[in-house]
C-alpha cells in the first residue's frame, strides 16, 4: 500500500547517479533481475526507486560489496523499446522521493528491495525576482542542448517554478554526487535554487 502516511516496500534500482523529481532517466536494461523487474512494472503499472552508489558498481557480482545513500526517488516507466534481444532501452520519468525506513535485502535473484515511506512533496514556490536570470540561463541551456539534438529534459519546461528550475541544474551540473544527494533531500526548493544560484554566479555562468 503506497499511502503518505505509512510505509511500504519497493525494488530499488541503484545506480551512479541522483535522481531528481521531474527528471528523465534512460535505462540500458540487460541483467536478469532488472529485466524481470520491468516486465513488473510494465505489468502492475508500478514504479521502482533510484538510489545513488556509495560503494560498488552498477553491474556486479555475487558478493561485491555495495552501499547506497538512505533516500532516493521514485521513477515510473514511460517508454521500452527492445533493440536487440535479451537488452531493452528503458525510458522513466522520475516522480516522487522515498526515504528508507529499514535496512535494504537483497533477493536471491540480487534485485535489491527495501520497505521506505514517502518524504514530504516539497511546496510550489515561484522563482524570486532575484534569480529569474538563473531560470532564464537554465532555459538557454535547454534550447542549446536541443540545437545538438540533446533532450536532457522533459517537457513542459517550468521556468517559473523554483523546484523545477533547481531540480534541473541539478542534474545538468558537474556536481560532486554527496553534494548532490543533499541537494536532492532538501525540502525547501527556494533553498535549493539559492545554492544552485549561487554556484552559478560564482563560476559565471550566470552575472553576479
Amino acid at each position: 500500500m503506497n499511502d503518505d502516511a505509512g510505509t511500504f516496500e519497493l525494488a530499488l534500482f541503484p545506480l551512479r547517479m541522483v535522481l531528481f523529481p521531474g527528471g528523465l532517466l534512460h535505462l540500458k536494461v540487460f541483467e536478469a533481475r532488472y529485466l524481470d523487474l520491468v516486465s513488473r512494472c510494465l505489468r502492475d503499472g508500478s514504479g521502482f526507486g533510484v538510489v545513488c552508489l556509495r560503494e560498488g558498481g552498477e553491474v556486479r557480482s555475487a558478493g561485491d560489496a555495495v552501499r547506497f545513500e538512505d533516500a532516493g526517488t521514485q521513477a515510473r516507466i514511460d517508454e521500452v523499446d527492445a533493440t536487440q534481444p535479451g537488452i531493452l532501452q528503458v525510458r522513466c520519468r522520475a516522480q516522487r522521493r522515498f526515504a528508507l525506513a529499514g535496512p535494504a535485502r537483497q533477493q536471491a535473484d540480487g534485485l535489491w528491495t527495501a520497505t521506505v515511506r514517502w518524504l514530504a512533496d516539497e511546496p510550489e514556490a515561484a522563482v524570486p525576482a532575484a534569480m529569474r536570470a538563473t531560470a532564464q540561463a537554465l532555459g538557454n541551456a535547454i534550447e542549446a542542448l536541443g540545437a545538438q539534438g540533446a533532450r536532457p529534459v522533459a517537457e513542459p519546461y517550468r521556468l517559473d517554478d523554483a523546484g523545477w528550475v533547481a531540480n534541473r541544474w541539478c542534474e545538468l551540473l558537474p556536481i560532486p554526487l554527496g553534494a548532490k544527494q543533499r541537494l536532492m533531500q532538501l525540502d525547501d526548493p527556494l533553498l535549493r535554487l539559492k545554492l544552485v544560484d549561487e554556484f552559478l554566479r560564482q563560476r559565471g555562468v550566470v552575472a553576479g
